[in-house]
């Protein structure tokens, strides 16, 4: 063999081993959903959250059981009633080499409410009143009054360089972000590439201040086709899949490339019923198209008739295969505030045709109802199935899929008056979920961010209010378990399912923790061996 031909072949080996060092160092997994933007304070859609945690770092951390950890914050303690203390951490670099400093802080708090889009943010420093920097390294929080798990929303935080996004406004923010130009964090990944519902790449940050990560790059591929995620999996395209259909479970668990992970979520499938006077046009009608004379979602037997008319063993075990579990309550077990001492829902189908018929709606209604179809494992199988069993009560419910990206827009404008969609408590306590969802929409307390159908109940708005400023653990449950039973008795909003999640890789390559939040973290993928 002659020396050019040897050369030649040595160059090719080394191309070649260099593309499979590459290969081995890039994580590229499929996602259902991935982020609306590149800025993180815009939306607080949980698969937005979870890609952009790549990048930017949050003031604390929510751990895998959703313990509050340290992050951006190494320590806090509440110096009085209304002010806590954040001490913040040294040495910390931004991705352009700048210092992370309580500026970045204070301009990321205040930043929020100027840029939050569709989906608000501001439920996470909505009880901030000011921000003031001790010194580079603290900051004081000042809040509207007792905030004792103000470090449980700042899970949420993301810090932004205060240089990079200065001066942005709501209508600039999301080029800028999205751009890369202002994509400027402290986190484990840089920004590189984002095509909206197409891919994110990001490659590792050597100068973390954490825990070194293996892939030197990571591809968040956005499929919302299910089959289309399994398929290339399957055909090696793809190093892991989240949400893995349960009807592909028993395949994937065979494969012996293949290994799967699955984990109960706090996720919770809820409908949610309008209580407007006037709903939208189009979203209530008799069942010939007529209107109706009045809205009869605001009366409380056909609340009550629609919850009894909803089987939800079937729907966890048959429309989610067994990713399922029937609920009672807007939060899982697990979380602070749980109601131990509430019933299971009743499906008695004949005793909700008496109810609709006690109102006043012998034969029923029309009326249109709405779900994603592409957010969490089983929405729609599940939205469709509920729209079913409405049917065999008497109401003719139009079941109406939406793209996650359409859909939580629309909702937050009030154009739905019945709908389901998934929800997770995030924070690990309760009053995340029912102060956003369940108290009345009031600016004033910056509560009911999320309520959007009319629903108001004095009580519960009052034991939301005391909880929020309620340091004594012991009174906070025991006032957030009365609201899970209001709540329970007002039928406005009813707990479906919650939601179990199925993660399916290559064994060969990786290994995945899984979390209860169903967050896909890149930095809990590790090597398989």
């Amino acid at each position: 063999m002659s020396n050019l031909a040897k050369w030649a072949r040595l160059a090719a080996l080394g191309v070649a081993l260099a593309a499979g060092n590459a290969a081995a160092q890039t994580l590229t997994i499929g996602v259902r959903g991935g982020p609306d933007s590149i800025d993180p304070h815009f939306t607080a859609t949980g698969s937005h959250a979870e890609a952009l945690k790549h990048v930017f770092d949050t003031l604390t951390w929510s751990g895998s059981g959703l313990e509050v950890e340290p992050r951006l914050a190494e320590s806090w303690r509440v110096i009085d009633p209304t002010t806590w203390e954040f001490k913040l951490r040294r040495g910390v670099k931004f991705h352009d080499g700048s210092d992370f400093t309580a500026e970045d802080v204070k301009f990321s708090i205040e930043r929020i409410p100027v840029v939050a889009g569709p989906n608000p943010t501001t439920i996470y420093v909505r009880r901030v009143k000011e921000v003031k920097i001790v010194d580079p390294h603290t900051v004081h929080i000042v809040t509207d009054g007792p905030a004792p798990i103000l470090p449980n929303d700042f899970i949420r935080l993301f810090i932004v360089s205060h240089r990079a996004a200065a001066g942005l406004t709501k209508e600039t923010a999301n080029e800028a972000f999205n751009t890369g130009k202002a994509a400027i964090g402290t986190g484990p990944y840089k920004y590189v590439s984002w095509s909206p519902r197409g891919e994110l790449v990001l490659d590792r940050n050597d100068a973390y201040w954490g825990p070194k990560e293996p892939w030197a790059r990571h591809v968040r591929r956005e499929i919302p086709n299910d089959a289309a995620r399994v398929a290339q999996l399957r055909a090696g395209q793809l190093d892991l899949i989240t949400r893995v259909p349960a009807t592909d479970l028993a395949t994937l668990r065979n494969d012996p490339r293949l290994s799967v992970s699955t984990i109960d979520t706090v996720y919770v499938f809820n409908a949610e019923l309008d209580m407007r006077e006037t709903p939208p046009a189009g979203q209530l009608s008799a069942k010939d198209g007529s209107p109706l004379p009045a809205n009869p979602l605001r009366d409380l037997r056909v609340r009550q008739a629609i919850d009894m008319a909803i089987d939800r063993k079937a729907l966890a075990e048959i429309a989610m295969e067994g990713l399922g579990k029937p609920v009672n309550q807007l939060v899982t077990p697990s979380i602070f505030g749980f109601n131990t001492t509430l019933p299971e829902r009743v499906y008695d189908p004949a005793a909700s045709r008496k109810l609709l018929a006690d109102a006043g709606f012998p034969n029923g209604f029309r009326m249109r109802f709405a779900f994603t179809n592409d957010r969490l494992p089983g929405d729609s199988a599940v939205g469709t199935s509920i729209a079913q069993m409405l049917a065999a009560v008497g109401i003719d419910a139009t079941a109406a899929a939406t793209p996650a990206a359409a859909f939580f827009p629309a909702r937050t404008r009030g154009e739905f008056s019945a709908s389901m969609s998934g929800w997770g408590t995030l924070t690990g306590e309760a009053h995340y979920t029912l102060s956003s969802l369940t108290h009345s929409n009031d600016a004033a307390v910056r509560m009911g961010a999320f309520n959007v159908l009319g629903y108001k109940n004095p009580r519960a708005d009052k034991l939301l209010q005391d909880a929020a400023v309620e340091l004594d653990e012991a009174k906070r449950r025991a006032q957030l378990a009365e609201v899970n039973a209001i709540v329970l008795e007002d039928r406005q909003r009813l707990p479906i399912v919650a939601v179990g999640s199925a993660w399916a890789m290559q064994k060969a390559k990786v290994k995945i923790a899984p979390r209860v939040d169903e967050d896909t973290l890149a930095m809990d993928i590790k090597p398989a061996n």
